[in-house]
């Protein structure tokens, strides 16, 4: 969709016919409108999916929470029949989680799986990714689920493609744009408008790698390559990142070793990232996070040990993580998602 020409007056509204949504312009770009607050059924309800229990062994475990609550998750199913994987992406809608790609013990997969989050069972075919993919991240707003990034095979070397699809229907993911950056282990999040990619590792040239800063941005309902956002407080790989509708966090990851602490971004300006506080644990490395409107969770671990920890933190102030409980599993290079995220 073209850009609106220069006379267009702040607060004029149109309606995208692409994403079914009304929008309205601020003087620099359209943002949409909600129209409408979500049925929850229930609450705000979190799932973590699959996962990494040790040396080349997945899990095909989904845990859910309420987030609005603490303590132990619960079982809800499984992840398709094959797919217990690690490295995976995850996005949502506020009736559908989705999960894509990811490594299967040493080979990447491109299967997509989803469920309904309001009920519990083992997920269904969605489709497939365009390629074999893992160390890719997903955002979403209530149309579109989008996955960047990645080390897919058989190329076994970074990328920085952009693919998408529409929640609601079932269907293979199609070309949406590039990052700024070719680089995997990265992490997603988003609000109704804009989805970000954040950190993640490249390799320039072989065997060289190098943890990225970078923050890039997209316009969820059009298509096109990312833009440069910002950066992070320092270069983190195998970051995880969840948003309310305001504010965008990247927490953990490791530069070379293991953080523990939270940044933060305003997601619909521009700009770079600032300290939030820590977790309660002594790192955040390869975990899973996910959100409400006011809360930002974080799930799992891998190193220097395999956890079952969820902390989380109050999105809107800062400060550091409490202890929420408990996965069913421990594990780490898992993905997570939620009914009431930034971007619904």
């Amino acid at each position: 969709m073209s850009l609106p020409p220069v006379e267009v007056p702040s607060g004029a509204m149109r309606f995208n016919s692409d994403s079914q949504k009304l929008e309205y312009w601020d003087g620099s770009q359209w943002l949409e409108v909600s129209t409408f607050s979500p049925n929850l059924d229930g609450g705000a309800r979190g799932l973590f999916g699959g996962g990494y229990v040790s040396p080349l062994t997945g899990n095909n475990t989904i845990d859910y929470i309420n987030i609005s609550s603490t303590g132990n998750a619960l079982d809800f199913g499984d992840l398709l029949t094959g797919s217990s994987v690690y490295y995976n992406a995850s996005f949502s809608s506020s009736t559908r989680g989705v999960w894509a790609a990811g490594a299967l013990g040493p080979a990447f997969i491109n299967i997509v799986s989803y469920v309904t989050i309001s009920s519990t069972g083992n997920a269904q075919d969605f489709g497939d990714t365009s390629t074999l993919n893992h160390s890719l991240a997903g955002c979403s707003n209530s149309t579109r689920g989008l996955v960047g990034g990645g080390y897919p095979s058989p190329a076994n070397s970074d990328i920085n493609t952009i693919e998408y699809v529409t929640i609601a229907s079932t269907g293979n993911f199609v070309d949406f744009g590039d990052l700024t950056q070719i680089r995997r282990a990265l992490s997603s999040t988003s609000n109704s408008t804009r989805g970000l990619w954040g950190g993640g590792i490249y390799t320039t040239p072989a065997p060289t790698s190098v943890n990225s800063n970078i923050i890039d941005y997209v316009t969820i309902s059009s298509l096109g390559n990312a833009q440069d956002f910002g950066d992070l407080s320092v270069s983190r790989v195998n970051v995880s990142a969840c948003a309310n509708s305001t504010r965008g966090l990247f927490g953990g990851g490791n530069n070379p070793g293991v953080l523990n602490s939270i940044d933060y971004v305003t997601i619909a300006s521009l700009g770079n990232a600032v300290n939030f506080g820590t977790s309660s644990t002594s790192a955040l490395f390869q975990t899973a996070a996910l959100s409400s409107s006011t809360r930002g969770v974080f799930g799992g671990r891998t190193s220097p040990a395999v956890l079952n920890t969820i902390d989380y933190v109050t999105i809107l102030t800062q400060g550091n993580a409490v202890d929420f409980g408990d996965l069913t599993v421990a594990r780490g290079n898992m993905s997570a998602c939620s009914n009431a995220h930034g971007g619904l």
